[in-house]
């Protein structure tokens, strides 16, 4: 008999929860936690993707998540990924700050949106306090909250890489103006990228799965306001290159957009548009420009052993673009269809 989807999700998060239980007892091994989450019943999977969010419901903050919430229960979502930014203006003040609950808990109430949440640290959360941000307590708070550095999520037909991309940025160590940065567990820099430089390659490579998709906070590609990240694009881009990952997703940028590379088939979305957006700020950049939207919203995937979907979203639930790439099998060419 088959499961219900809602059996199929308390399956999910309970394997999830087992597995992180597993991690934090070995969190002093080499390499990058692995999750697995299973797909849903015919191998597919959905999930949604919101970034630079946390602003306890302000700048419709409340108003995005409410069409999170329509979305998610259309498509039956497994889980979300936050691009990072998770709360502002900087980070969390402790594993007791009433900022966790505000900006999360009581904001993404939706029955759909009881899924596991897939984060990672963002430049803002680096001016609060990384480690309580990075506590199991918080999961005792709220279960989907499941924030790491860098880790990766088996979802059987892909896996997600998620990438801890502040540490690269060097201004933030030798020019952070009057913030502070919490890079406890991180300095000193150079070492702690080169191993998570290291250990993504060696994942990346041994990874089995159809689609291979990286998510980081920083932009590498982007014509908003921060547009290209020139220590990802020297350090982190080459190792996506030379380990065919599909989909490089991201925030920062306060806004939604799809480049698609000119020199690789690699592809960039950013979905950066949670809560406060930047209206008005266009730099064009090399590659190609497929869409471009300076509001607020968010935007969704669907993942099948031969075709992903995108799906990005304004603040009012309305489709701004969709796109699609089919991959039939590991050896026929790829095919683009794009919609605007």
């Amino acid at each position: 008999m088959a499961r219900s989807s809602s059996a199929r999700a308390a399956m999910a998060t309970a394997t999830v929860l087992t597995l992180l239980a597993a991690a934090a007892a070995t969190a002093a091994a080499p390499g990058l936690v692995r999750l697995e989450h299973p797909a849903k019943s015919d191998g597919s999977l959905s999930l949604l993707v919101v970034g630079d969010w946390g602003r306890k419901g302000t700048y419709n903050q409340s108003r995005v998540a409410e069409q999170m919430g329509k979305v998610g229960e259309k498509l039956n979502i497994d889980f979300v990924i936050s691009t990072g930014d998770n709360f502002y203006e900087d980070g969390l003040t402790g594993i007791d700050d009433q900022a966790f609950e505000e900006s999360f808990t009581d904001i993404y109430t939706a029955k759909s949106l009881q899924k596991p949440w897939y984060l990672v640290l963002g430049n803002h959360d680096y001016r609060g306090d990384v480690i309580a941000q990075l506590s199991p307590v918080l999961r005792k708070i709220d279960q989907r909250f499941i924030c790491m550095r860098s880790f990766i999520v088996n979802a059987e037909i892909v896996d997600f890489f998620f990438i801890d991309t502040t540490p690269f940025q060097l201004k933030y160590w030798t020019r952070p103006k009057d913030h502070h940065y919490d890079w406890r567990g991180v300095a000193p820099r150079q070492k702690y990228i080169a191993n998570l430089l290291k250990d993504m390659d060696e994942a990346m490579k041994k990874s089995t799965a159809k689609w291979k998709i990286a998510v980081g906070h920083h932009t590498i590609r982007s014509v908003s306001d921060h547009g290209d990240t020139q220590e990802l694009l020297q350090l982190l881009l080459p190792v996506l290159k030379d380990n065919s990952i599909d989909f490089y997703i991201n925030g920062h940028d306060h806004c939604l957009e799809h480049i698609s590379s000119r020199d690789s088939p690699i592809q960039y979305f950013t979905s950066g548009g949670g809560s406060k957006a930047w209206r008005g700020v266009f730099q064009p950049n090399s590659d190609k420009l497929q869409f471009f939207y300076d509001g607020q919203g968010f935007m969704s995937l669907q993942l099948n052993q031969d075709q992903a979907d995108f799906t990005f979203y304004d603040v009012s639930g309305n489709i701004l673009y969709q796109w699609s790439k089919s991959k039939l099998n590991h050896l026929q060419p790829t095919t683009y269809i794009t919609e605007a």
